[in-house]
């Protein structure tokens, strides 16, 4: 008979004294071949590589190239142990995360095969376990050669990138992208060690939270319930006990039986609220296991919070809505799109995340986009999100491609979707499930029907297998089949009337100002590129010297004629550069102000758009792309214009029936009183006609108030600009009547000076002409500088302050003069006086 009591769960990490080696490969160099190597777990080859010194940087220059080989070759890891103490009746060897094609052997004996890098996996290796000197090794094989094997079995399918990503459950953007390199990883990339039990462990626990009706303005009750699975080892009687917020439930699980639901109700629960629209409290919930002797077998600890989360697709006149509701208050969502912040995940911190996301949140963003070419990300990430109030859109993983619905697929998918909505179902952060990125719209528009002739290419998941777990497992939280999606089969897939929209020929082919064409309801992606900053170029490339089209910015450059489109932007609205700086310079601007524009437009039509979401925040390497956040984590200008454009009261000057109009947007729960000044004004700062507007906008919605004809009609618009300025904080709106390029813009002249403060210096630059987005880029000076604000457009007699935080002492001089400090009519002069 089984012992009923035995001991205590344990749980011992197997991350020591791991070795590396390559098996085979068609091109492994001969300073490898043969070669063992430490490994550190969880890792990668690529990192165990670099540490041991054996390869090159591939983030640098166009090492990424010489290394393609490893994505080629199988590998080796090893390692000891020794068996624990304790009488458990079950020791199971846990991998949380193998990439991917990989064989685990313990003492010599395969213990199990796995093929997903987005699940985990559980093996009973009690009986193989010696007490001393136990030999653990996982064989990885080489993910091109699984995913060829299958692509020659079930025919080729059409992608966005010649690469097999869609033929293993792999992170996809390791096969590359267009903001991406190719290298493609392998390695326990996860925790892995060893799970003691006896009698029963804890299977899975899914905490499923709603509220009552939130329409009592006491305040509305909340209610847990915990679905628990359980594994057994003996057939006799469990309980489980559940604790949240003072509340606690017990649900007896029989003989023969392997689950049970506990309901928690919780009255008047603080509710957990989006940023910008409450608090986020959390409450502990605690699950344990016990046996018919009371012994606990088993516990599990998550922090939940208490919201609703509902999303209102209901048609209207205008086709038909997408718009979140949290705690059933309608959220406009403030979004951006999240790609792996490191090819190599286990560099990515919970350190690293928490200042991404801080940068996330002081840019006034309210949701982030985890993108389904990437990962399902860490604990950490989705607990951060829920600590500063980031709402969280999941994507399934698949993108851009056709994907096959034959096994092994549809089972690996299913089991990875059951797993991770399980695993994620505790955090009040997600609140939406998209099942793909851009697949229905490739299959729509790509050309992707005549290559597939009838083979099968993901629709299953999108519209059958994947709605149907989240609603088994999660209901609690939206589902949509993918991103774009107009809410039905009958409707183009990109339509902006219904449903979610990504606008891309803006990028691709039209000049920004295009995106006031669009009346979307939600915009999930939209972009433009810009290069990083200019300390992250010169860490990465040794090009000497730099230009748009040198050898490392061209294989830093990965989008399709990317720098033609680069040239095209700046070709419609600014001076020709004159040199590397005046090009880098005004890319930046150009992507900072195409996104502005972009955003305060559809936040200017608030009701009938009700979110956007800009790709992208940040990037996983140093290259030019979309990102507001460079891929050594510095915000390129992008990120202030973010930040203006974002924020919670935003005023701008928008064209309306012919003419222009203020447009106060109001993303509070108060309302907004307010007065601005509207001035046209010459460049000289001559005032050409002038008037008081004032609005009283409710909460969460927008007041639209028509300019007289005398502000919107220059006398000369290639020498006047219009500004509304309503004071601190929302700051000013601005109107220009004519292309930069075109603008006679007087001679850049203004007076500048440098003074210590803490932690860095203070720069005030006093203008005696108009400075047209002044930008002060102190990382050309240290690397590690960092400055307060950017894209400042002063009036002559104005000034900026500008705080330069940087541990090492600066140059004064070079902050202010060409090419660290920067504005658009410093062509004029050659460098600004």
């Amino acid at each position: 008979m089984s012992d009923a009591r035995g001991t205590g769960p344990l749980r011992q990490a197997l991350h020591d004294g791991w070795t590396l080696r390559a098996i085979s490969g068609p091109q492994v160099p001969p300073e490898v071949d043969g070669v063992t190597v430490p490994a550190t777990v969880p890792g990668c080859v690529h990192t165990d590589l670099l540490a041991a010194g054996l390869i090159p940087d591939p983030y640098l220059d166009d090492n990424e190239t010489a290394l393609a080989w490893i994505g080629h070759t199988d590998w080796a890891y090893e390692t000891t142990f020794d068996r624990p103490s304790g009488s458990h009746q079950r020791l199971d060897l846990v991998c949380a995360g193998l990439d991917t094609v990989a064989t685990v052997t313990v003492n010599g004996v395969e213990v199990g095969r796995t093929e997903n890098m987005h699940r985990g996996y559980r093996f009973d290796v009690t009986a193989l376990l010696q007490p001393r000197n136990n030999t653990l090794a996982v064989r990885f094989d080489s993910a091109y050669r699984y995913a060829h094997a299958h692509r020659d079995r079930l025919g080729d399918r059409p992608n966005a990138y010649p690469e097999p990503f869609q033929f293993i459950r792999k992170m996809a953007c390791n096969f590359g992208w267009d903001w991406g390199p190719t290298l493609v990883t392998a390695g326990i990339w996860q925790e892995i060690g060893l799970h003691g039990w006896s009698v029963a462990r804890l299977a899975t626990v899914r905490p499923l939270v709603t509220l009552d009706a939130v329409d009592s303005v006491d305040g509305v009750d909340g209610r847990v319930a915990v679905q628990v699975e359980v594994d057994r080892l003996a057939d006799l009687p469990l309980t489980v006990r559940a604790q949240v917020a003072g509340v606690t439930a017990e649900a007896s699980v029989a003989a023969g039986q392997r689950s049970a639901t506990l309901t928690l109700d919780v009255p008047r629960p603080a509710l957990w609220w989006p940023r910008g629209h409450g608090d986020q409290p959390r409450y502990d919930l605690d699950v344990t296991l016990h046996g018919p002797d009371g012994a606990t077998l088993d516990a599990w600890h998550r922090r939940i919070g208490f919201r609703s989360v509902r999303l209102d697709t209901t048609p209207d006149a205008h086709g038909a809505p997408f718009t979140l509701h949290v705690n059933e208050v309608p959220v406009f969502v403030r979004g951006v799109n999240w790609v792996p912040d490191d090819v190599f995940p286990t560099r990515v911190t919970r350190q690293r995340l928490a200042h991404r996301f801080d940068q996330a949140v002081d840019a006034n963003i309210n949701l982030l986009r985890v993108w389904g070419g990437g990962r399902y990300e860490s604990d950490d990430f989705y607990d951060l999100a829920d600590e500063r109030g980031l709402l969280v859109q999941q994507d399934f993983l698949f993108a851009c491609a056709a994907y096959p619905e034959e096994e092994p697929y549809a089972g690996e998918v299913a089991a990875e979707a059951a797993e991770q909505v399980t695993r994620l179902a505790a955090y009040p952060s997600l609140v939406l499930w998209t099942g793909n990125n851009e697949n229905i719209w490739g299959w729509h528009d790509w050309g992707w029907q005549e290559q597939l002739a009838g083979r099968t290419w993901g629709r299953g998941y999108y519209l059958g297998l994947l709605p149907r777990i989240v609603a088994e497992l999660d209901p609690t939280r939206p589902y949509w089949p993918g991103s774009p999606w107009s809410g039905s089969e009958q409707l183009h897939p990109n339509d902006p009337a219904y449903g979610t929209t990504h606008i891309w020929d803006v990028w691709n082919t039209d000049d920004y100002v295009k995106y006031r064409d669009y009346l979307p309801r939600f915009v999930a992606e939209f972009g433009y590129q810009g290069p990083p900053a200019y300390a992250t170029l010169r860490r990465a490339l040794s090009d000497e010297p730099l230009a748009p089209d040198s050898p490392g910015m061209a294989h830093h450059q990965k989008a399709t004629d990317g720098d033609a489109k680069l040239r095209r932007g700046l070709d419609a609205h600014l001076p020709a550069p004159r040199d590397f700086d005046d090009w880098h310079y005004f890319t930046q601007l150009n992507q900072a102000r195409a996104i502005q524009l972009g955003v305060e437009h559809f936040r200017s039509h608030r009701g009938r758009c009700m979110g956007a979401i800009v790709w992208q925040l940040n990037d996983c390497w140093p290259v030019t792309s979309w990102s507001a956040v460079d891929g050594d984590g510095r915000r390129k200008p992008l990120w202030y214009a973010l930040r203006r454009a974002y924020a919670d009261r935003l005023l701008t000057v928008q064209p309306r029936d012919g003419g222009l109009a203020l447009i106060a947007v109001n993303d509070t729960g108060r309302p907004w009183r307010a007065t601005a000044t509207v001035s046209r004004l010459t460049l000289t700062g001559e005032p050409r006609a002038k008037a008081t507007l004032e609005w009283d906008v409710p909460a969460y919605a927008t007041a639209t108030l028509a300019l007289p004809a005398e502000l919107a009609r220059p006398d000369d618009a290639y020498a006047e600009l219009l500004v509304a300025d309503a004071g601190d904080p929302v700051g000013r709106a601005w109107w220009f009547f004519a292309e930069d390029r075109d603008v006679r813009w007087p001679v850049a002249d203004f007076d500048a000076t440098v003074e210590p403060v803490d932690s860095g210096l203070r720069v005030r630059v006093q203008a005696r002409t108009v400075l047209r987005d002044l930008v002060l880029q102190p990382d050309r000076v240290d690397p590690d500088a960092e400055v307060d604000e950017a894209l400042v457009t002063l009036l002559p007699g104005e000034s900026a302050t500008f705080t330069v935080r940087s541990v090492a002492p600066l140059d004064p001089a070079a902050l202010v003069t060409r090419p660290v400090l920067r504005c658009v009519n410093d062509l004029r002069s050659g460098a600004p006086a």
